[in-house]
Parts: C-alpha cells; structure tokens; sequence
C-alpha cells in the first residue's frame, strides 16, 4: 500500500497559477499578431481594384450571354461604365417607354421551352426598329430601375441591323462565369 502526503502551499499554487496564466496569454498575443501579420501580408499581395470599368468593349456571345446577363444583375454597381456589344432581338413590353425594348434572346430551358431574356436598353433611336427585328448595339451599363426594382439598363451608343445567327439561342447560366467588375 501506498500513502502519498502532499503538503499544499497557497503561495506556491497562487505562484505557478500565474506563471502559466502568464505564458498562456504571451501564446496566445504571439498567435494573434502572427495571424494579423500573415493575413496583412497575404491581402495586400492580392488587392484587386475591381470596381473601375474597362475602357474595352467587352463581347457578350451566345456562350457568354447568360452567365454575364446573370453577373451583372446580381451586383449591377460594379459594371456601371462597362462598355458593351451584342446582338438580339428587339422585344417591347405595354408598359415600356418609346425609347426603351429589351435586346432579348432566346434561352433553352429544356422540353422544347424557352424563356425571353435580355438586357433593357434605351436609345433615342429606338423607335426606329421593329418588335423582333435584329440588331446589334454597342452600349454601357447604367443602373436604373423597373417596377420599383433596381436593373441595369444599357444606354446605347450605336445601334445597326444585323441579320439573325444560325443559332439564336443561349443556354442558362453555369456558374462557371468568374464575377469581377470587368467584362472579358
């Protein structure tokens, strides 16, 4: 059998009490300004102004179409000023300004069934195409709103007929589109 006397000091327990409460804050400030430090260093390598618009002109195509359509309207403050060019159809809706249609296009949703979809765009010019007529415009995005909804609405630049592509439809979005405030 086996009898252990322990003979307890309150200075000594109050003494080693300190000491490790001591070196357990020196760990945990050492940790902590090595995590600031490091996630200092690590953002500042990789800031992106993503917020200015390109000057260029950015192409929207059949494959692109939805995915920048989808982009643009979940964050519209961030491509205000982009510049952009596609072509579609003009499309109008009753309640639709004389200067206003939407530059639509087709897109598959499966079982021989298409949704319109499109940009709402505003131009002077207007007026002068008709309803499902194709055109290509060059434009920037601009925030305005619809039915007490903000939307990006593409004040139009230049605006020619074009001829119908041999496929006139685009697929929804696939997520695959990196969003940045720039349209490539």
């Amino acid at each position: 059998m086996l009898i252990f006397n322990l003979k307890l000091n309150k200075k000594n327990i109050f003494r080693t009490c300190l000491i490790i409460m001591f070196i357990i804050c020196i760990c945990i400030a050492i940790t902590s300004l090595y995590k600031v430090l490091h996630s200092y260093k690590t953002s500042n390598t990789n800031l992106v102004d993503d917020s200015i618009p390109s000057n260029n002109i950015a192409e929207l195509t059949a494959e692109n179409y939805t995915n920048i359509l989808n982009i643009v309207h979940k964050d519209i403050d961030a491509y205000v000023g982009q510049k952009i060019s596609f072509s579609g159809y003009i499309y109008r809706l009753s309640n639709f300004s004389k200067n206003q249609f939407v530059l639509a296009r087709n897109m598959d949703i499966g079982n021989n069934q298409s949704l319109i979809v499109g940009f709402l765009c505003s131009s002077e010019e207007a007026s002068n195409f008709e309803m499902y007529s194709w055109v290509k415009i060059i434009g920037e995005i601009t925030k305005g709103t619809y039915n007490n909804t903000d939307i990006p609405i593409i004040k139009i630049t230049s605006i020619e007929k074009a001829t119908k592509p041999e496929n006139p439809n685009v697929m929804p979005p696939d997520d695959s589109f990196v969003p940045t405030a720039v349209i490539y």
